[in-house]
């Protein structure tokens, strides 16, 4: 390896002592215009067949509902990820089956970050009797949690692989 790279490796190794607790968004959006990404899913269903979609805003997914999900971080199992998406996103925990429903490749040809993913789905679930927080938020803000009897017409584009499963 050449000095400047080892440098630069090293700069890296230094500013992120423990890469377990997540990467500094600088380091993380370097690496995933390198590097496939994986992550998990959570399809969230009740005993009515109803699906818990999240309300997403943001530059890298747009705006619409989306199945809650999270990036598997370095040297955290996938069962690990399931339940800190599911206690983030949901604020509970959740039952889920231990294999993936579906396993998808999303390469995004015109991104730059964030342009290539595996992407586990798992079935998760939660009591009919599940009434979300909100903690606070309304309808329209990033986070809001509602349940859904069937595929919403504003389901952010990358989600539409899994309309047969909502």
């Amino acid at each position: 390896m050449n000095e400047v790279l080892a440098n630069a490796v090293q700069t890296l190794v230094d500013a992120v002592p423990d890469p377990t607790a997540g990467l500094p968004d600088e380091i993380f959006y370097y690496i995933s215009r390198t590097t496939p990404l994986i992550n998990v899913d959570l399809l969230i269903k009740d005993a009515a067949g109803r699906t818990l979609l999240a309300w997403r805003d943001d530059v890298h997914a747009g705006t619409g509902w989306h199945i809650p999900g999270g990036i598997v971080r370095f040297k955290e199992s996938i069962d690990e990820r399931i339940r800190q998406v599911a206690l983030r996103e949901v604020g509970i925990m959740v039952d889920f089956d231990h294999d993936p429903l579906a396993i998808n490749e999303m390469i995004h040809r015109d991104r730059e970050l964030r342009g290539h993913f595996i992407s586990l789905l798992y079935n998760c679930r939660l009591a009919a009797t599940f009434v979300p927080e909100n903690r606070g938020l309304t309808p329209g803000d990033a986070g809001y949690l509602a349940w859904h009897d069937a595929y919403p017409e504003n389901m952010i584009a990358y989600h539409h692989v899994y309309r047969k499963y909502i």
